[in-house]
Parts: C-alpha cells; sequence; structure tokens
C-alpha cells in the first residue's frame, strides 16, 4: 500500500465515523453521568448546563473580550518567537562561529520547563505583560528553533553536493535545497510552538492578570462558578484546535512534492 492510499485510508469514511462515535460517546457521559449524580454536578455540570452558559457569555460580549486580549498576547509572543528561531536556527548550521556562541546556551534551557522560570520572570519583570510575553516567547521559541536545526542538519548531502557541482551560489543553494527541504521540519515546530504558546498563555493569565481567557479560568473557579469555567476551557481547546487545524492545513499545502514522491 503506497504512502497516498494509506493516507486516504487514515481519513476515510470509517475513521471519521469512529472519530466521531469516540467523541459523541464522550459528550454523552458528559451529560448523563452528571445528570443522574454519578459524578457530582458542582465539580463537572452536564454538558447542556456548560453550553447554555457558553452561549451567554459568548452572547454577551464578555468572551469575546478575553478571546482578544488571549489572542494578542499569545500571537505577540508567537510572531517574535518565530521571528527569532527560524533565522537562528539556519544560522547555528550554517556558521560554526554562532554554533559555538548559541549552542551551549540552547542546550542549557531546551529542556527547562518555562513555567518553571516563571516566578523569576516575575520577580524580575513584576506582574504585568512584559513577564506574559516572556513566558510565551520562551516557550514557543525552542520546540521551533529544535526543529529548524534538525531539518537543516537532515538536507541530504546528495542534493548540496550536486548543487555545488553546478557552481550556484551561496544564496541559491539556501533558497533552492536548503530550504525547500526543512520547509516540513519548520512546520512541525510551528505547530508544537503554537501548542505550547496556548499552554503558557493560560499559566501566564492565571497569576497577575485581570483578563484573558486563563484569568476567565482561574477567576470562575474560585467564585465557584464552575458551568463558567468549563465553557472557558472548551474555548480556550476550541482555539487550540483551530490553530493546529489551520497549520496541519498550510503544511499539506506546502509539502506537496513530499507526499507525491
Amino acid at each position: 500500500m503506497s504512502a497516498i492510499t494509506a493516507r486516504r485510508g487514515y481519513l476515510g469514511p470509517q475513521f471519521i465515523f469512529r472519530k466521531t462515535v469516540a467523541i459523541g460517546t464522550f459528550l454523552l457521559i458528559w451529560q448523563i453521568f452528571p445528570t443522574l449524580g454519578i459524578i457530582s454536578p458542582r465539580t463537572l455540570p452536564p454538558l447542556s448546563e456548560v453550553l447554555a452558559r457558553l452561549w451567554e457569555i459568548s452572547f454577551n460580549g464578555e468572551l469575546k473580550v478575553h478571546i482578544a486580549i488571549s489572542l494578542k498576547r499569545s500571537l505577540t509572543g508567537y510572531l517574535a518567537a518565530v521571528t527569532v528561531a527560524i533565522p537562528l536556527g539556519f544560522m547555528m548550521v550554517w556558521s560554526k562561529k554562532v554554533h559555538q556562541f548559541f549552542n551551549p546556551i540552547v542546550q542549557l534551557f531546551r529542556n527547562t520547563s518555562s513555567l518553571a522560570l516563571y516566578p523569576v520572570v516575575l520577580l524580575i519583570f513584576g506582574i504585568g505583560e512584559t513577564a506574559k510575553f516572556i513566558i510565551i516567547f520562551w516557550t514557543a521559541a525552542w520546540p521551533l528553533l529544535i526543529s529548524v536545526i534538525d531539518g537543516v542538519r537532515a538536507v541530504d548531502v546528495i542534493y548540496v553536493k550536486a548543487a555545488k557541482s553546478m557552481s550556484i551560489s551561496t544564496l541559491a543553494l539556501f533558497f533552492r535545497v536548503i530550504l525547500p527541504s526543512t520547509i516540513p521540519y519548520i512546520l512541525t515546530g510551528l505547530r508544537i510552538s503554537a501548542t505550547r504558546s496556548m499552554v503558557a498563555l493560560v499559566a501566564a493569565e492565571m497569576l497577575g492578570a485581570s483578563s484573558g481567557l486563563g484569568f476567565l479560568i482561574f477567576d470562575t473557579q474560585h467564585k465557584d462558578e464552575i458551568a463558567k469555567m468549563y465553557a472557558a476551557i472548551i474555548t480556550l481547546i476550541s482555539m487550540g484546535m483551530l490553530v493546529n487545524f489551520g497549520l496541519a492545513r498550510l503544511e499539506k499545502r506546502l509539502t506537496v512534492w513530499k507526499r507525491s514522491s
């Protein structure tokens, strides 16, 4: 079975049906168990109650405000990470001097949890937008940087040698060989970074914020507005799924050559 055939089978009617049944079963259990008292409605309200609260805050404008603020914070940190991580990743492989300077820093911090550094960031920068930006930027930058480095190192040497044998310039080598071969790795890094930036956003907004989805989740939990809390969680999950879907579609469009080879 070819890769394309396997891919079509994976996204075929049977797969979609099984996925729909699994999600439907989960939602049905969510509705029935709290209603029958199998799970306490105080800790997990019925799905219908959560959806009613979601509808309410969606149309009274409250949810829109929190979404807009969270998107602004997340996009600012994420785009800054993209702007720094992608060029730095290429330069670390392309230049020995750049690699020798940054590699010890990368090895030191690549596996350090950004959430573990959050108290330090708060101590230095205080409770404000700067601290949130740094945490989101830090969280999003590392997986993307590592993906770019791995992608450049995975470029087939045969392609590089063949290009050099035709006496093409260094710039042409980069844009015609290195960059196209690295795009799948970059897109994978973008998806991982986007997911992690959403996690960092929630953590950053739960402490030292008065707005945003993370704040809304934390605030409603303290006020015992549990249905509203789950409504905010559903919104955050939906945003993450939409971002991941969008980047997956982008990856599919930009890597047609890879699937057909």
